[in-house]
């Protein structure tokens, strides 16, 4: 999850700093640190235990060059896989949630709009649309047993949820059909239960019955072994509004004004030929997208119903533009970004922050910097406060120019029974997970 802060530092970090009058220096800070990570790592072990007993790339097998990149275990045969769901605590049973349902959607839209992920100080939590639930979980040939809950018996109340959807992923020359594993969310109150083991093993035989053994995943910690860590930037958008709600502080020496003054964008793009995407565009979006998607590492293997599904605006779920040329009518560029926003915990006068977080961006014509800068205004068009973005692909090309700030949050990317010889550079992965 995109953290809360554009300063360079954690919040504890900067705490340090304000523990005496003087200035503490920069061995002690780097000591503390160090303290710190020894203990974050530790308090990871059971963590752990856990993932050393599944086939992901393991923290001791780093830098051996002898282990081959590709599956690290070969697919069984389909009768030998558990035929059974997994045993859970008493208590508990599981449910196959239908999307379809509008009361089982609000369950699920319920439960992770109170439980689902927080930044560290607790002051904002992910609050995804029921809409954005249907897309994210119905792509072309989505499997409904893919999407499980975990009820109370006696109550039948849902307290966790694990999906997973289909998606064709390309690792090198390799297209590998994977489960993209996602909004893995237990109730606050169970979370001592153990409950998060066992959803993973019972997502993972679900997708093994389907004959699919790998998988790609993301977490804010750190488990064995990403396959890239990722930095989020943010672009405010509402400046005043993210300041007054704790998201980011006022600069060192910059007054409210002068901080709106330095965002300020535009009232419309600048781009000849920028316009939305439409249905009739999808071909031509498809070919632009797979030419690019084609230089990355890892990155997903796009046909023209998986553009359909996903890069087709979406009210409040997904905006993409496109640049087509005032002369041939060619589609030169393009640029995408989904909605997701933030419930804001105990503030009085804002209670969503309301986030567009970039998705994939084509620039052939137009330079990337020019059309992100596109994005943005409309962005500020439809009333967004921050536009967020990982540095993937080549986003790290437009950051700074456009006035991003390092957020705190970083977010790894997995690979399950897949091995890569060395982790990616951010610039390598062209796969943006929601």
């Amino acid at each position: 999850m995109a953290d809360s802060n554009e300063s360079s530092g954690t919040p504890e970090e900067t705490q340090n700093l304000k523990l005496d009058g003087n200035a503490a220096s920069e061995s002690d800070i780097s000591l503390d640190l160090l303290a710190r990570k020894v203990q974050e790592s530790l308090a990871l072990g059971s963590r752990h235990k856990f993932w050393e007993t599944q086939p992901v790339g393991q923290f001791k097998d780093i830098g051996d060059t002898s282990l081959p990149e590709g599956p690290i275990e070969p697919p069984s045969p389909l009768s030998e896989v558990k035929q059974e769901p997994y045993n859970l605590p008493n208590l508990y049973e599981w449910v196959t949630c239908d999307m379809d349902s509008e009361e089982m959607c609000l369950e699920v839209y319920n439960l992770l709009t109170n439980n689902y992920v927080e930044d560290d100080e607790n002051m904002f939590r992910f609050n995804y649309s029921k809409e954005f639930l249907r897309w994210a979980l119905r792509p072309p040939g989505y499997f409904k047993s893919w999407h499980i809950g975990v009820r109370v018996k006696s109550s039948k109340k849902l307290v966790a949820f694990i999906t997973g959807v289909p998606a064709r992923i390309r690792v090198r020359d390799q297209i590998i059909t994977m489960a993209e594993v996602n909004f893995l969310c237990v109730h606050k109150k169970l979370r001592s239960k153990r409950l998060a083991p066992v959803m993973i093993k019972e997502v993972t035989r679900r997708v093994h019955l389907e004959n699919i053994w790998q998988a790609a995943y993301t977490a804010g910690v750190v488990l064995p072994t990403p396959a890239t860590t990722c930095q989020y930037w943010h672009r405010s958008l509402h400046p005043k509004k993210l300041i007054d709600v704790g998201f980011s502080r006022l600069g060192a020496r910059m007054t409210m004004s002068r901080t709106i003054k330095l965002y300020k964008l535009p009232e419309s793009p600048i781009t000849q030929g920028f316009r939305k995407m439409e249905p009739h565009d999808v071909p031509a979006v498809t070919r632009l997208l797979r030419k690019y998607l084609n230089q990355f590492v890892v990155a997903p293997d796009f046909d023209e119903n998986d553009v359909e599904h996903w890069l087709l605006p979406k009210e409040d779920v997904v905006d993409s533009f496109l640049v087509e040329s005032p002369e041939t009518h060619e589609i030169t560029d393009f640029c995408s970004f989904y909605t997701l926003p933030s419930s804001i915990l105990g503030n009085q006068n804002y209670s969503t922050l309301k986030a567009a977080y970039s998705y994939y961006n084509v620039s052939t014509k137009t330079p990337l910097l020019q059309l992100m800068n596109d994005a943005l205004i409309m962005a500020k068009q439809q009333n967004f406060d921050v536009f967020n973005a990982l540095d993937v692909m080549q986003n790290e090309s437009f950051l700074k120019e456009l006035k991003f700030g390092p957020g705190d949050g970083k977010l790894h990317y997995y690979l399950y029974n897949y091995r890569l010889r060395q982790a990616l550079h951010p610039s390598e992965l062209g796969l943006v997970l929601l």
